[in-house]
């Protein structure tokens, strides 16, 4: 593509048509984009109209368009193509970081994440002038140049954070600190004497405190992973002035909003996590600094309001004080009885109410609310924080820390009796409390896993929970109720089976509350549940247990889906999809009307798939229903066809890129269950599945192939009579496949399939080509991965099709091939082959070598025999061998760059392990006895000789095992 105004105007014109809110102009404008940002200069264009548009719109649309082109193809993959070309590479980074300095804020942010995908993959060996370009920036003066470096630099550091300790890691840290730190300690004190300049300039302190903030920000991400030496030597410079701002307060910078922070808070806030971190990781050297910042954040949690700005500040002031409390050398500091009554007094049980943002949150922003109160993203909340203090307190203070709590919860439980109606909230704070104070360790999948001995949680279940989920009207009192439920699901370890078998069918009733989160927290209390295991193994709740209310459950379910605000409740799908895995035959005779719910719900959802784990558990649930039915009745599986295919076809048809890896597993699912032979609609499909454009997406290539194989396991002679036109279409996507270090497996699998089940004329023509892909592969790039699928390869076709015929096309090839295939892979690499099936087809594949192959015994390749019988008798009885070679580092699927959707594997649509040997060989140490037994008759008095010449004494004495286990000799 040209850098010319023809261009520019196009790429202006289709810009524009995606932002169109109608589906038919947006939809192919953004294909166009898709198929022209392979070429060169495309990325410059988007570049060129983000800077000299005249439409702020199409500014910001080029400036989000260029990030998510960066994200998606900026990365460079082993075996895949560059999708950039270097000009532009080059080009990009010489002009971007001055772009984003001189543009407005909007564009600046999108070019900012740009510049740290861009440093995540190239800084600092290919961008080695990035952070000095930045740093000499911050001598400009102007805060909104400083700010887009600062803007920047966080989003580069802030992986610092949470990326695993490595030599690579703590070199690019130390270049970055080399370059950095100084500058940035330079900049927070000119700042910090701005602010005083200019303390009464409301503006300019806004761009002030910005600064700050960031600064502050990136001094937790450079400090996170050890204490760099130089901020140690540095530290009263920073403490000193964290301190200072901790404590100022100016009327200017207080905002009026009620719900947003302002900039004074959520700098505070971020002081207190960096003195969190330095008070937890580095406590000798924080400790002279230590009680002013208890005092300072101690006096700013007393006087900080209820409003939600304040949360973060507060939650993170907590934390703070969290942290502090379980560490042994800070402990003297709270032991006073006096300090623990005034903590839990002052900030742990106000920060415990909820408040009406709360409220507001339960009912009108239910997923909100329920992300942060059940998936723990409430990081930020009070509630949390306030919880996490209570544990820490615990940890040296338990008895008077329960002490005093207890005497609030019975004071709050007092208040609640006399009138419930106008002080539900004082239960809500009440239950909140004992569940704070009884979790001591908890997991996602069991729940609490130990409690305080001081809290009778059983008793407490009695009096306080079980009431309010007996209570006969579901809609009264929804937060207590969600409280409840939560109560059982949070101590479901705790609580005796029969409380639980107790709470099962009132569980079943609040599925039909109207409020959002009553009815989530009903569906995933049962879910989880019933994942639990009793004593040996089993679910703890057993199908037969849950008899008298399987209809309720699953009409329950079903109902909730189509309560308002619900349609597409991932904790309802799990719901189902467990209860269905719980229930097993008992759910068969409800599936006729189920699947038509199931499949009505999917589409709809393939209009617009906007939850993928919705998405994902009403796949596993259509599996589930097909599994068990099928299991129970296998003719059945043509009436789940006539229910899925439409959906399937236009799925297929509207290629909804994140449900084919779906479609394509319950395909292959319900194509095993047939006995063997193809149903014509599967063979009108056939074709479809070669297209190049499916294979091109890595989410699809194992169910695919997975697909593939179920079709030649149960019709490859169908396949080789209607479509061996299509042969060479099978064997083109073995070839790519096999190209690719990520996915060669993939390709041996069909390869396997194909040797195993096609007529063998059908492939004659094309058995030569085969091996000479697989050995092109093996020079360009040997790995072990490929070696011990190859291996399988070549003994699997020699099962099939006889030792004879393997030698004979090695050596068609190139002469001699079969003795160096032998000699420099089969002997030396065998040991590696893993898995008992892979072994197996090894075994029997080398015995017929050894035993069926007369080149083996009257050639150049004799001298070959025994140390491939050894290999042979290693395989069997010594260890396997797993080691890796140091150069070999495969890529993970996960590693795909950009969004892909990834491969979700279905659990329930989960494939049996296949044996293509199967019964025929029992155990193959006896077979190779027999095969050798077999071969001695024929030549007597070759084997014994060959093998008391060179055969080890151990590997001697394992084969007399086998001779004498099979009941045969040798002559």
């Amino acid at each position: 593509m040209e850098l010319n105004d023809a261009n520019l105007q196009t790429l202006t014109e289709f810009l524009r048509k995606t932002l169109d809110p109608n589906p038919t102009v947006r939809r192919p404008a953004e294909k166009f984009l898709e198929s022209v940002e392979g070429n060169q200069n495309y990325p410059i264009l988007l570049l060129t109209l983000l800077e000299k548009s005249q439409d702020n719109v199409i500014r910001v649309c080029a400036a989000v368009t260029f990030k998510n082109y960066i994200k998606r193809n900026w990365r460079i993959v082993e075996d895949e193509p560059n999708k950039i070309s270097n000009g532009d590479r080059t080009a990009i980074k010489a002009n971007i970081v001055n772009l984003m300095l001189s543009s407005p804020e909007q564009i600046q942010k999108q070019l900012s994440d740009a510049i740290s995908i861009i440093g995540r993959e190239d800084f600092p060996q290919k961008w080695p002038d990035l952070l000095t370009e930045m740093v000499t920036r911050f001598r400009s003066g102007d805060f909104h140049i400083i700010n887009g470096v600062l803007r920047t630099a966080h989003s580069l550091f802030k992986r610092y954070r949470h990326e695993f300790k490595s030599n690579e890691l703590w070199s690019e840290i130390k270049l970055v600190l080399e370059t950095f730190a100084l500058p940035l300690t330079e900049l927070f004190k000119a700042t910090i004497e701005l602010c005083q300049t200019h303390a009464t300039d409301i503006n300019a302190l806004k761009v002030l405190f910005s600064s700050l903030t960031l600064i502050s920000k990136l001094f937790y991400s450079l400090n996170f992973q050890d204490l760099p030496e130089f901020f140690e030597d540095n530290m009263d410079t920073w403490m000193t002035n964290f301190h200072m701002l901790l404590t100022l307060d100016n009327k200017l910078l207080q905002t009026d909003d009620e719900e947003e922070a302002g900039l004074l808070e959520l700098l505070k806030s971020q002081i207190c996590d960096n003195a969190a971190l330095y008070a937890q990781k580095y406590d000798e050297e924080f400790q002279p600094y230590l009680p002013r910042f208890v005092t300072a954040i101690w006096n700013l949690l007393v006087s900080t309001g209820q409003e939600v700005k304040y949360d973060l500040l507060v939650s993170n002031a907590i934390q703070f004080l969290a942290s502090v409390c379980e560490r042994p050398h800070y402990k003297h500091l709270f032991e006073d009885q006096n300090i623990l009554t005034s903590i839990c007094e002052k900030v742990i049980v106000p920060n415990m109410e909820f408040r009406s943002a709360d409220e507001e949150a339960f009912e009108d922003n239910s997923e909100e609310y329920i992300r942060r109160d059940l998936e723990g993203s409430d990081i930020d909340t009070r509630r949390r924080a306030a919880c996490d203090l209570v544990r820490g307190l615990c940890k040296f203070f338990e008895g008077p820390v329960t002490a005093i709590f207890s005497g609030y919860v019975n004071s709050m439980l007092g208040e609640y009796a006399k009138n419930p109606g106008g002080n539900w909230k004082h239960k809500d704070a009440a239950i909140y409390l004992v569940t704070s104070l009884a979790s001591k360790a908890q997991t996602q999948k069991h729940g609490i896993t130990q409690a305080n001995e001081l809290v009778n949680l059983n008793e407490f279940f009695v009096n306080h929970i079980l009431p309010d989920l007996k209570s006969p009207n579901v809609n009264e009192f929804p937060v207590l109720k969600a409280d409840a439920i939560k109560y059982v699901m949070i101590f479901r370890s705790q609580l005796p089976k029969e409380q639980l078998i107790q709470a099962t069918p009132l569980l079943i009733t609040h599925l039909q509350a109207e409020s959002t989160v009553q009815h989530t927290y009903a569906a995933h209390a049962l879910e989880r549940l019933f994942t639990m295991r009793g004593p040996n193994n089993t679910t703890l709740i057993t199908a037969a247990e849950m008899a008298p209310f399987t209809e309720q459950l699953l009409n329950n379910l079903f109902k909730a889906l189509a309560l308002p605000g619900s349609s597409e409740n991932e904790y309802i799908m799990k719901a189902i999809m467990r209860s269905f895995s719980l229930l097993q035959e008992a759910i068969v005779p409800y599936i006729p009307t189920l699947i038509g719910q199931l499949t009505h719900k999917l589409l709809l959802v393939s209009k617009n798939p906007s939850k993928p784990h919705f998405n994902h558990y009403l796949f596993e649930s259509l599996c589930l229903s097909v599994r068990i039915t099928c299991k129970a009745n296998p003719t059945t599986v043509s009436s789940f066809e006539e229910a899925l295919f439409p959906v399937f076809t236009e799925i297929l048809q509207n290629d909804v890129q994140e449900f084919l890896p779906y479609v394509f597993q319950v395909m292959s699912l319900l194509l095993e269950i047939h006995s063997n032979s193809i149903p014509s609609s599967y063979m009108a499909l056939f074709p479809h599945l070669l297209q190049p454009v499916l294979w091109e997406r890595t989410g699809n290539i194992p169910p695919l192939v997975r697909l593939l194989q179920a079709y030649l396991e149960k019709g490859g002679a169908s396949i080789a009579n209607s479509a061996a036109d299509k042969i060479p279409g099978l064997l083109g996507v073995f070839q790519k496949l096999i190209a690719s270090k990520a996915n060669d497996h993939q390709g041996f699998y069909l390869l396997n399939s194909i040797i195993e089940h096609m007529p063998p004329d059908s492939i004659t023509q094309y058995r030569k080509q085969i091996f000479i892909l697989l050995f092109q592969r093996l020079q360009s790039s040997k790995t072990t991965k490929f070696i011990k699928s190859f291996l399988v390869f070549v003994n699997l076709y020699c099962v099939k099709y006889g030792a004879i015929a393997l030698q004979e096309i090695f050596d068609s090839i190139q002469p001699k091939m079969f003795g160096m295939v032998l000699e420099k892979i089969v002997i030396p690499e065998v040991q590696k082959v893993s898995g008992a099936v892979e072994k197996k087809i090894c075994a029997v594949g080398i015995t017929k070598v050894l035993t069926e192959c007369p080149a083996m015994m009257d050639t150049e390749y004799t001298k070959l025999w025994t140390p491939l019988l050894q290999a042979l008798i290693g395989l069997f009885e010594l260890p396997e061998d797993d080691s890796i070679p140091d150069d070999e580092h495969f890529i993970d699927i996960e590693d795909a760059p950009g969004y892909q959707t990834a491969f979700s594997q279905l659990a329930f649509a989960g494939k049996k392990e296949h044996d293509p040997i199967g019964d025929a060989v029992g155990n193959p140490k006896i077979l190779l006895a027999q095969s050798l037994h077999k071969l001695s008759t024929a030549c007597p008095g070759r084997v014994p000789s060959m093998l008391s010449t060179s055969l080890n004494a151990e590997a001697l004495q394992y084969l007399q095992g086998y001779l004498q286990a099979a009941t045969v000799q040798l002559v």
